[in-house]
C-alpha cells in the first residue's frame, strides 16, 4: 500500500521536523537566543551565565522531552498491536500510574539515584502490564471491558500513591511536578540512565517488527508460521513496560502520548510495524517537545505544567476515538 520511497520520504520530514523543533525548543525561552549564539555557546563561548542556562536547563529539558516522546509513542504502539486495542495506551490502562507508584515507593525510601528510579519505574509498569494481559487473557473479556478494568487499575494505583504522599511529606515535595508531569526539574543524572534504557527497548523493537507483526494477526496464524507466540508477546510487553516506565521515571505522569500519536501515525504508515514504530517515534517526540515548548512559552513569565496542555488535549481526542471505534471494538 506505501512505497518504501514514500515511507523514507515521510520519516526524513518527520525528522527533520523533529530537529526543527528540538532547536527551537533550545533558542525560545525567558533567555532567547538566536541558532548563531547556540553555536558559539556549544563551543564554550559567551557568557558564563548563558552557556549555564543552554547546557544545565534548556538542553536536557529538551532532550528529556525527545526522550519521552519517542518511548510513550512507540510503548502505546505496540500495547494497542499486543492487546489488538487500539484504545490501549500507556496512561489509560495504568501502565503509567504502575510506574508512578514505583517512583513513589523509591523516593519513600530514600533512594533518588537516576537508576534505580528508572529500575523502579519500570517495575510498577512491567507488573501493571502483566496484570492487564493476565485480565484480558484469562477473562476472555470484550476490549472495552479492558479499557475500563485498566481505567479501574489506574485508578487504584494513583490512590495508592496519593496515600503514600500523605503519609511522608518528604515524597510529597518530591512527587507534585511529577504527578502533573513535566521537564522543568530535569537532570543529567535522572534522564541518562532512562533514555539509555529507552534506545535500548527502541533498538531490539526495531528489529523485531516482522515478529509483532505476526503476533499481531492472532495466536493461530503465529503458531501456524512458527511462532512461539507466549515468549514473543511476553517479550513485546516486557519492552512496552520498560519504554512507559523509563519514560515516566523522569517525565512523570504525562497523559495520552501513547494513545494519540500511533492513532494520527497509522493514517499514513499503515499498521505495519517496520514503518508504524519509527515514524511513532519521531512524532511522539515532536509532539512532546512541541508541547512542552507550548507550555514554557504561552504565559511567559509563567510556566504550565506540561501534562495539563497535553491532557487538554488528549482528553477530547480519547472521547472521539472512544465513539469511532464504538468502545473499542473496531480493529
Amino acid at each position: 500500500m506505501y512505497s518504501k520511497k514514500h515511507n523514507r520520504l515521510l520519516l526524513g520530514c518527520g525528522i527533520a521536523v523533529c530537529l526543527l523543533i528540538g532547536v527551537t525548543s533550545l533558542c525560545l525561552g525567558n533567555v532567547h537566543f538566536t541558532p548563531a549564539e547556540l553555536i558559539s555557546l556549544f563551543r564554550g563561548q559567551g557568557d558564563k551565565v548563558s552557556r549555564s542556562i543552554l547546557l544545565y536547563a534548556r538542553l536536557p529539558r529538551t532532550l528529556a522531552s525527545l526522550a519521552a516522546g519517542a518511548g510513550l509513542a512507540v510503548s502505546g504502539a505496540v500495547l494497542q498491536n499486543v492487546l489488538a486495542n487500539r484504545l490501549a495506551s500507556p496512561g489509560i490502562i495504568g501502565v503509567n500510574a504502575g510506574a508512578g507508584l514505583g517512583v513513589t515507593l523509591c523516593c519513600a525510601m530514600g533512594t533518588l539515584s537516576g537508576l534505580a528510579v528508572s529500575c523502579a519505574a519500570f517495575g510498577g509498569s512491567l507488573l501493571t502490564v502483566l496484570l492487564i494481559f493476565l485480565f484480558s487473557h484469562r477473562t476472555g473479556v470484550s476490549k472495552t471491558t479492558v479499557i475500563l478494568g485498566g481505567v479501574a487499575l489506574n485508578s487504584i494505583l494513583n490512590a495508592v500513591c496519593e496515600s503514600v504522599t500523605v503519609l511522608d511529606t518528604d515524597v510529597a515535595m518530591l512527587s507534585i511536578d511529577f504527578r502533573v508531569g513535566g521537564f522543568s526539574a530535569v537532570s543529567y543524572m535522572r534522564l541518562l540512565p532512562a533514555a539509555g534504557l529507552i534506545a535500548l527497548a527502541l533498538t531490539v523493537l526495531f528489529t523485531l517488527c516482522n515478529e509483532l507483526d505476526v503476533v499481531t494477526l492472532g495466536d493461530e496464524t503465529a503458531q501456524g508460521v512458527g511462532l512461539q507466540v507466549g515468549r514473543y508477546r511476553m517479550l513485546f510487553l516486557v519492552l512496552a513496560a520498560l519504554l512507559a516506565g523509563a519514560a515516566v521515571s523522569f517525565a512523570g505522569l504525562l497523559g495520552f502520548v501513547g494513545l494519540i500519536v500511533p492513532h494520527f501515525v497509522r493514517r499514513f504508515t499503515g499498521n505495519e510495524s517496520g514503518r508504524l514504530l519509527p515514524m511513532c517515534a519521531v512524532a511522539g517526540a515532536g509532539f512532546v517537545a512541541l508541547c512542552d515548548m507550548a507550555a514554557r512559552l504561552l504565559f511567559a513569565p509563567y510556566e504550565l505544567p506540561v501534562g495539563i496542555l497535553m491532557s487538554v488535549v488528549g482528553g477530547p481526542v480519547f472521547l472521539y476515538m472512544l465513539i469511532r471505534h464504538k468502545g473499542g471494538h473496531a480493529g
